[in-house]
Parts: C-alpha cells; structure tokens; sequence
C-alpha cells in the first residue's frame, strides 16, 4: 500500500510506525472472510481493509469524520485478521495507534468504565451488592454479573521447588475470584509456591483500547514495578489465568519501546509472562471425564497465538471436547465493546452459542472472565472458566 503522511505527522516515531504497518498491506482480502463485524454487516468499512484505508485516511489528512470514526469504533479488536492474513500486518498496533490519534473515548459510559472496571475493591463491592438485587435490575445490567462467585482455599506446599506470581486481573478478580485460585490450588498441588502480588495494578488494558493511552501507561508502570520486584525476589515465571491481561503484559516490551527508563524493565516482564494453559502445559494431569464445548478467546488464539493450547491441555488431562464451527469467530464479549456495541455484541453471542450447545456439553469452557459473563447470559449450559473445571474433577497432577 503506498502512503503520503501528512508533513506534520510524518515526523512522530509512532506515525513512522503505522506507515509501515500500512505499507505492508497488500489489499488480498483474506481478512474480511474472518471479520465478525464484515459478516455481520457487510461493509467493506467495517472490515479489517476498509478500516486500514480510514487509517492510512487519517494520517495522510491529520483529521477523520465521526461517520468514518464510527467504522473503527464497531471494530472488535479481536485480531482473527491478522491470523488470516499471509502479509503479517499488525492490524491491532496500527488500531491502537489510529485511536490514539483520535483522543480518549468521550461521553458518561467511557469514563463510568475507566472509573469502576481497574478498581478492584469498588468493582467487587458492586458485583456483590448487584448479585443480591438481581432480579430487580434491568437486563442490561442482571446479564453482566455472574452465575458463580465464591472464594477458595488453594494448597501450599510445604517446600516449594520453584516460585510463580499470578496475575488475577481486577475484572476477573472482581467477578470471579475462584478462578486465579483455582490456578493457584493447581500450581500448589504440583509444588509449586506461589508469590503473592500485593499491590496488583490493573494492566492497563482497558484504558488502552479506549484509547486513554497516558493513563494505561501510568497503570502499566505501576504493574511493570510490582513484577519487577518479584522478579528480583525469585519468581521465575508470571501467569496469567485471565487472557485478555496476558496479552497486554506480552506486549509490554512493544507498548514501552521507545520509553528509555521502562523498556528494559517492561521488556523482562513480557518475556517471563505466560497464559495458564501455557503452564500447565507442564504438568501430567488427570481428572474426572466430562464432556466440554471449549470457546477459546479471541486475546487467546489471536492476541497471544495460542490455539489449541487450552484444548491441548484439557484432552490430556481426560476431557471429551465437542467439535465447535467457526473456532476462530469472536463471542461478542470484546472487553468494553458488549457496553459501546450492545446490539451486535449480542448477535455475535447467540451465533457463538449456536455453535457450542451443537454439541450437548456438559459444561461450556473460556479462557477469559469477559467471555465467561456474556456467554453465560444467553444459555442453560454452565459457562465456566476452563481453570475451575480442571480443579474441581483433578484427580492427580505432577510436573512431567
């Protein structure tokens, strides 16, 4: 794709990066035919091409109209076209970067997201007092909550052969606390020790895609300090249970780049940051058998570049996974997007769940506290974490 940056832009380090992002594009197509919102919709602007063109648009005028800007707006962000295409663009870091250009999210529901969602104790209070009033509240927000939410006691062994830090995310610590101690039973059980995290930040996902990018920077320093001390303590490895914070973490050595006091520092936190079904990868599992429909998350398979890893980790382990179409299309969940794009979110939700009751599972199994919630609200079938499945039927584990 040929570009002419606007003179002013041209400049900027992170202009010169878009451009070539975009200079790598070469207009094949294969991106739209794994689009959620282009099947939907099918808008060539809403499709990973048209956007990348409202972009190069951008940088090549310095402005974008509010129609145009409400093409990148419906984008999922879920990064199934950069595992489609044969060119290797980066769709997601030229979105970000676009977004950025355009400024922070405006209006009341942007900012009521960026004030409650990376607050933990405020956020937990919430989910708490909206578990007890349930049924009186609006479906918008009953749909929001979850089905389970309780706490455990996880094993410690007595003398640990390595050290790990969990990474509990504050949605999911919020929303589903169980599940990172799930994980952290998990890693006990099979000696493990795990290192608490006192002063866990949130990783600055949210604000980032919302495009308030100074203010994640601000919260992913803060996280970036924390595991960096760990680090320094003897943790060998950063877990993640929750996808969606594991591949902003990954990507910290990308984010903080040109940033001359916390490249180095965020470069060591992603290299040592891995996905639970990464770690457990490790480790000879058995459970109880049940028959499960896996929905692997978009931050997953796409962000991460981890499809199959949850599956893998489930079959060995004594699992039956049911065959699921179209594996590679996003739930509808997104992060924020099931509160901005409340209608196709839920379109995306009911052809996702099509696909996985086909099979009559026991129980549907996520990788990530925002699919957990969204899916969980359109089905009978439980929708749980695939962490918390693992350990309630574990008969054994030991490291291979």
């Amino acid at each position: 794709m040929q570009t002419r940056i606007h003179p002013d832009l041209a400049p900027l380090p992170e202009i010169q990066e878009a451009d070539s992002i975009l200079r790598s594009c070469v207009h094949c197509g294969f991106c739209t035919a794994v689009c959620p919102t282009y099947q939907l919709l099918g808008n060539e602007l809403d499709g990973p091409r048209g956007r990348i063109y409202l972009i190069k648009n951008l940088l090549e005028e310095g402005s974008m109209s509010r129609q145009a800007e409400s093409h990148l707006d419906r984008c999922l962000t879920c990064r199934a076209c950069e595992t489609a295409c044969p060119s290797g663009v980066e769709y997601g870091r030229l979105l970000d970067i676009g977004r950025e250009r355009l400024g922070a999210r405006r209006g009341l529901l942007a900012w009521g997201l960026r004030q409650l969602v990376p607050r933990t104790s405020i956020m937990s209070f919430a989910m708490a007092i909206g578990a007890r009033v349930r049924g009186m509240l609006p479906a918008v927000l009953a749909d929001k909550l979850p089905r389970e939410r309780y706490r455990l006691s996880p094993s410690r062994p007595s003398a640990a052969a390595r050290k790990v830090v969990l990474l509990r995310g504050c949605a999911q610590q919020a929303a589903t606390p169980q599940v990172a101690d799930a994980l952290e039973d998990l890693a006990g059980r099979a000696g493990i020790g795990v290192m608490p995290l006192p002063s866990e930040d949130c990783c600055g996902a949210l604000e980032f895609h919302l495009a308030a990018q100074d203010d994640a920077r601000r919260r992913m320093r803060r996280l970036i300090d924390s595991l960096c001390a760990a680090l320094d303590a003897g943790v060998d490895t950063i877990i993640s249970s929750a996808s969606g914070c594991g591949v902003t973490v990954k990507e910290y050595g990308e984010i903080f780049a040109r940033d001359p006091d916390y490249a180095d520092r965020a470069k060591r936190v992603a290299e040592r940051t891995m996905d639970a079904a990464e770690f457990l990868a490790g480790f000879d599992i058995d459970c109880e058998p049940a028959t499960l429909a896996c929905h692997v998350p978009c931050t997953l398979q796409h962000g991460q570049k981890l499809p199959g890893a949850v599956e893998g980790v489930l079959r060995s382990a004594g699992f039956t996974l049911t065959e699921v179409a179209e594996p590679h299309l996003c739930c509808g969940s997104a992060g924020t997007y099931v509160f901005t794009q409340p209608e196709l979110s839920r379109q995306l939700k009911a052809r996702k769940l099509g696909h996985l009751e086909a099979g009559s599972p026991d129980v549907i199994v996520t990788a990530n506290v925002g699919c957990q919630l969204h899916l969980g609200s359109g089905t009978e079938t439980p929708v749980r974490h695939w962490l918390s499945v693992v350990q309630e039927r574990l008969r054994s584990i030991r490291p291979r």
